[in-house]
Order: structure tokens, then sequence, then C-alpha cells
């Protein structure tokens, strides 16, 4: 069976997670926003990234919302990366809004006394740098386990249950990923608000990311 991935932009690609999933022999198919969903015949959802917000009244994040939903139900593993988490978020009831400032560019992030514990975020360091872009958070739904945490935003990875991961991070990103995010006309505007630019080649957080993806698989 396949993993089924939500894809928003074409720029917000699988990144890192795409040559692990390939060496597991694990198949994926890409859902672009907008095109008819189903969950039937997939074991697992990622939803990745996007410039839209969890609260845009798009008919295709609609439909995301109820398959999410439906997965969860399942008891489907789900992951959730920055807009996936907050959608998770937002599928369960908790509420998405503007955080406090912009969070852009490489952070560290601190790990909570439970993701000592936890079957994929355990024996990480804290802090980690990781690659961060977003104006937007999300309150923890019903249930959560609180996982992780940055100075500039609370709530940057979750659990819910055994096989439902929200991380608020971008640990998929590969320097052209970033290249190209800085690069688009659409990011100006907040690129311009940074004190300094983002360095697409700041971090190599592909050892992580394989980590993180082969201990969610193995949860399948």
């Amino acid at each position: 069976m396949a993993v089924l991935v939500l894809r928003h932009e074409p720029s917000a690609d699988l990144g890192n997670f795409g040559p692990v999933l390939d060496q597991r022999a694990q198949p994926f198919v890409y859902h672009d926003l907008g095109q008819p969903i189903n969950i039937e015949g997939y074991n697992g959802v990622i939803i990745l990234g996007g410039a839209m917000s969890a609260n845009d009244p798009l008919p295709g994040l609609a439909d995301e919302l109820k398959l999410i939903e439906d997965a969860i139900r399942r008891e489907i593993p789900v992951l959730g990366i920055c807009l996936g988490a907050q959608l998770i978020a937002k599928a369960l009831g908790a509420r998405v809004y503007r955080n406090a400032e912009l969070e852009i560019g490489w952070e560290p992030v601190y790990f909570t006394d439970a993701a000592r514990s936890d079957a994929v975020l355990s024996g990480f360091p804290s802090p980690s740098t990781f690659f961060h872009w977003h104006g937007e958070t999300f309150d923890l739904p019903a249930d959560a386990e609180w996982l992780a945490y940055s100075d500039k935003c609370r709530h940057q990875a979750y659990r819910i249950g055994r096989r439902v991961y929200g991380i608020q991070f971008h640990l998929e990103i590969t320097a052209e990923m970033a290249m190209n995010w800085c690069a688009d006309s659409e990011n100006c505007g907040e690129i311009a608000s940074l004190d300094q630019p983002v360095d697409p080649c700041g971090v190599d957080t592909a050892p992580l990311a394989r980590r993180i993806l082969e201990n969610w698989l193995d949860l399948f």
C-alpha cells in the first residue's frame, strides 16, 4: 500500500523525505490541492506545508480536513508538517491563529520531557536547529501530547494517540527548496521584514529528517 502525500504547492514537496521513502521501498502518491481525494487504499498520510492558511475557505482544504478526520478515526498514521500540523489541529477542533511574530529561517527547537520517551522524537539533542517558515500557530488538540517548542512559537510538535504527529518546523527542507522559497515573489514581503537574509544552506537536516521519518514509518 502507498502513503498519500498532500502537497499544496509544487515547491513544497517531500524534500529530504523522498529518498527515505524510496530506500524503504515505500510507495507514495502526491495529491495536489483541489484534486478528488479519498483515503481508501493508503496506509499512511503525509501533509506538507503551503503558503495558505488552514483557515482559508478553499474547497480543497475542506476536503483535506475531512480526510484527516477519516484517517485518524481509522487509526491510519498521519504526519503533518507546518501547514499540515495546523490542518491536523483544526480537523481535531483546535484553533489556528496568527502567531505573535513571523518565524523564518534557522532556529533552535527544544524537546519536552514527553519527547524523551516518544517513539518518533526520542534521542534527539535539545535544542536541535531546524528551518522555519510560518506566521500562524495553533492550540494543541484535546488529548495531544506536547513534544517541542521554540523561542518564538510554543507549539512546535505534538502527538495524538500513537500514530498521529504534527510538526511545525520544516525538517524535510533541502537547500534547493529553501532557495526557491526565498526567491518566490510572493514571499518578498516576509523576507524584507527580516533582520538578516535567510541562509538556504544553514544546516543539513537530512540525517534528522531520515531518523524522524523512519521512526514514523516503523509505526505502520
